[in-house]
């Protein structure tokens, strides 16, 4: 395992192995935490980033930590050798056994590959109050992320509809690129 904290200044390269052994580390308290803490964690980073670069660069900043994110979530995690039912099946259950969320796929066009895919009781905003915008940008990259490393094809993610626009689901259009 790399050292994650004596590394050259200008090379940080995320590696799924420095994300340590959890079990092993915190056997008394577990693997769980409350959903407070991981969005303590992600608005604090996206408030700093934001007053640093700006709202739209702190948005992309949070899809492309995102599409790494889901990139190695897919590759460790789910089976990437299967059919495309499977495969979301498969996505589905680890989505809701990691508590990430609810998925469920609304639209498919066989044609294309774009998709319009939902998940409802999301980490990332679900009980947020209601400003009138979409705010998952990480969940754009997420779903991205996912989706590149099971086809190799690149996608565009857009969250249309959010618990913050007022609904109570998140909705992504996703289109391949």
């Amino acid at each position: 395992m790399a050292n994650i904290f004596k590394r050259d200044a200008t090379i940080h390269e995320f590696d799924w192995e420095n994300l340590g052994d959890i079990k092993a580390g915190r056997e008394d308290l577990g693997e769980d935490m409350p959903v407070l803490v991981y969005r303590l964690m992600q608005f604090t980073m996206l408030d700093i980033l934001t007053k640093d670069f700006g709202p739209d660069k702190a948005n992309e900043y949070f899809r492309r930590a995102g599409f790494l994110a889901g990139s190695e979530f897919a590759k460790h995690v789910l089976d990437l050798s299967v059919d495309f039912n499977a495969f979301l099946a498969d996505l589905t259950k680890a989505l809701a056994d990691n508590k990430i969320g609810i998925l469920r796929m609304e639209a498919i066009d066989p044609d294309t590959g774009n998709l319009v895919l939902t998940v409802g009781q999301d980490l990332d905003c679900s009980g947020l109050p209601i400003t009138n915008e979409t705010v998952c940008n990480y969940d754009e990259g997420f779903i991205s992320g996912i989706l590149n490393a099971y086809t190799g094809k690149k996608y565009d993610v857009r969250e249309i509809d959010c618990w913050a626009s007022g609904d109570r689901v998140c909705r992504f259009n996703v289109s391949v690129e």
